[in-house]
């Protein structure tokens, strides 16, 4: 471009950059024992750490779990080489936490599409390297879990794109989170949703999904959808609303692994009860597995509620509360509840059933009983 035969260059072109977090969580055995695990995966085990970034009370509670950080790995993403780095988190409840992180530069949020999804340039995707080291984690933790999983179900997976801040325009002037938000509103939710056109999404959907979001200053923000999330914040501050995705993610993936466990043990009760032979009803054998299952969601309502336990945080306590909101939490907790009330019920169905064929055959002896010692008396007494 010219002025006056002055060549001047073009306005610079706004971009963001940050990183793409990829959150799996994986349910791998009962419960963890209390040893302290030292090495996983040829790396030292560390507890993790996270600075509250907002104010807060002094007696702040922050559960911290055993985390290893592995070698990064050079991959090729979407947009060339890219540097991932790994890291593994293991909680109590018997569960494993995954995340991915990958660095990016791109001209516009919709280029962060590309990053649902992720396949690398040899064909291999990123979901098949994660269940890869999951499995590695899951051998490896044999030793330390109790009632280890033979086999990894499906995964709980959650994508977090994270947005450095301060964000500014193309002239350098700093923005407020809010205000661009409402002006890339449509563009957030085409993201959140991996949606590649923007357009297309109706007013509803965009206004649904970018519904439910949480700023403290006004150069952070997170948006929290089913599927992903984004977060504005200084990349020293990140960590935190991230640990707090992880918790809830592994706590869904938690309550959908106990919610299958409770569908079998539903399956057995109806075939019990449908069963011709019921005086061949293992009746205690099932009452103590119906006793063990309340002690194991007993155990997994404390465990959670543990890992929980960051409310001295105001901003964090919102985050999580929003989380929660979106993964239907307290809905997957009444499930569970129903579906254990609906297992007692059976199962005091078939109880009473059985306690009455034995007081059938507990009256039919007394009688038989009676008939003899009448037998005896009235041909006693003719001799």
């Amino acid at each position: 471009m010219t002025l006056s035969g002055i060549s001047v260059p073009p306005p610079p072109t706004p971009h963001y950059t940050g990183e793409v977090v990829f959150v799996y969580a994986f349910d791998v055995a009962y419960e963890m024992r209390r040893a302290p695990i030292k090495m996983l995966l040829g790396q030292p085990v560390a507890q993790f750490t996270a600075d509250a970034s907002k104010r807060s009370p002094r007696q702040l509670f922050f559960y911290r779990a055993q985390m290893v950080r592995l070698p990064p790995l050079e991959r090729f993403g979407p947009y060339g080489p890219v540097r991932v780095e790994r890291s593994v988190k293991i909680l109590p409840v018997g569960a494993i936490s995954i995340t991915i992180r990958m660095p990016f530069r791109v001209e516009r949020i919709a280029d962060l599409v590309a990053f649902h999804n992720l396949k690398y340039s040899n064909g291999t995707s990123l979901y098949e390297e994660v269940r890869q080291l999951a499995d590695e984690v899951r051998r490896e933790l044999v030793p330390y879990a109790v009632r280890p999983v033979a086999k990894l179900d499906e995964e709980e997976g959650y994508t977090v794109f994270c947005l450095h801040a301060p964000l500014t325009t193309a002239t350098a002037t700093p923005l407020r989170t809010e205000d661009w938000l409402q002006a890339n509103r449509r563009e957030v939710a085409a993201l959140l949703t991996a949606e590649p056109d923007p357009v297309q999404l109706s007013d509803q959907e965009f206004i649904e999904s970018t519904g439910k979001y949480f700023s403290y200053y006004d150069r952070d923000l997170v948006v929290i959808d089913w599927d992903a999330a984004m977060i504005i914040d200084e990349p020293r501050y990140l960590d935190e609303t991230l640990y707090i995705m992880e918790l809830a993610n592994l706590q869904l993936a938690e309550l959908e692994a106990y919610d299958r466990l409770l569908d079998d043990a539903v399956d057995r009760a109806y075939r019990d009860l449908n069963t011709k032979r019921l005086d061949r009803w293992q009746g205690p054998r099932i009452q103590r597995e119906l006793r063990e299952i309340r002690v194991d969601l007993a155990r997994l309502s404390d465990e959670l509620s543990n890992i929980t336990k960051f409310f001295g945080d105001w901003h964090l306590a919102r985050i999580y509360q929003g989380l929660s909101a979106r993964f239907h939490l307290g809905d997957w907790h009444h499930t569970i509840d129903e579906k254990l009330k609906t297992l007692d019920d059976l199962y005091q169905l078939l109880q009473s059933d059985r306690n009455n064929r034995w007081m059938l055959k507990l009256e039919v002896i007394v009688v038989v009983l009676f008939v003899i010692d009448l037998a005896l008396l009235i041909f006693g007494g003719r001799k």
